[in-house]
């Protein structure tokens, strides 16, 4: 790729969706973009800029998802799933005891399995949520990760990523070759289009955020923006979950770290 084409498909890209790509990464603008130059009927990425520097908002969005479309599994890295019900839960049961009302949000969902798997955690709660209004919002840039999210069918290998076999058997049922997750599960969570990079508050306020490994793609002051946007939808005494290479130290103060608790963070009141 021509090094002119390059800084205009890194321009494109962090503007769209705050992804920041280096001349050392061309490789990965090789790897997934060739893909949608064949899909198109193109010769290669040469035409595939080319076509990108006159096109109308279906192909810049096909080569936006393509780059910022990443992997996903149920209860990845299993230990924010553990810090959240032992103790983010039992907070936000005490805190929200009157009104009994919780909101989570999944950012950069891609495919639904984290959004789902926060709500196979509230299942199991059970009676311990008898009453309460709870509401998971998995967002995502890329519309056919969100309809995946939305199906819930995944296959014999997604499954078999981080899923404990008990909750495969009590919340799946096999259809054909995948496996279909209950109606029950897929209805404690609303999938929509959102970019993180945009204005938050018509998502409303969040308890519970998850933001993980979405921040790493980032510059620093996109991180800093994106930060200063979550903490504004957020209460006092909200979590914000990052990925474990992540980190507000140095780039908000919006948020603390939770002591003894990597990759917790709670909102501070200095907004």
């Amino acid at each position: 790729m021509r090094p002119e084409d390059f800084d205009y498909v890194a321009k494109m890209l962090k503007d769209r969706s705050g992804l920041i790509i280096t001349r050392d990464k061309a490789y990965l603008l090789e790897s997934r973009l060739t893909p949608v130059a064949r899909k198109r009927g193109l010769k290669g990425l040469d035409d595939l800029v080319s076509g990108l520097r006159t096109a109308g908002e279906d192909l810049l969005r096909e080569v936006t998802e393509a780059m910022t479309t990443n992997e996903s599994f149920f209860f990845r890295d299993i230990k924010p799933f553990d810090q959240f019900k032992a103790l983010v839960l039992p907070h936000m049961l005490a805190a929200r005891g009157g009104p009994k009302t919780l909101r989570i949000w999944s950012a950069a969902s891609s495919s639904g399995q984290e959004a789902y798997t926060l709500a196979m955690v509230l299942k199991e709660e059970g009676a311990k949520l008898a009453g309460w209004r709870i509401e998971i919002v998995g967002t995502d840039i890329s519309t056919e990760m969100l309809e995946k999210a939305k199906a819930g069918l995944y296959s014999q290998f997604e499954v078999q990523r981080g899923l404990p076999i008990q909750l495969l058997v009590k919340y799946f049922k096999k259809t054909a070759e995948m496996w279909q997750i209950d109606p029950a599960i897929r209805a404690m969570v609303t999938f929509r289009e959102y970019n993180l990079l945009h204005d938050l508050k018509p998502l409303g306020n969040f308890d519970v955020v998850f933001c993980r490994n979405v921040l790493i793609y980032f510059d620093q002051p996109t991180k800093t923006r994106v930060l200063e946007n979550v903490s504004r939808i957020m209460p006092d005494d909200g979590f914000l979950y990052l990925g474990g290479a992540e980190t507000v130290l140095g780039i908000s103060d919006k948020f603390k770290p939770v002591p003894e608790q990597r990759g917790v963070y709670a909102t501070t009141r200095a907004k």
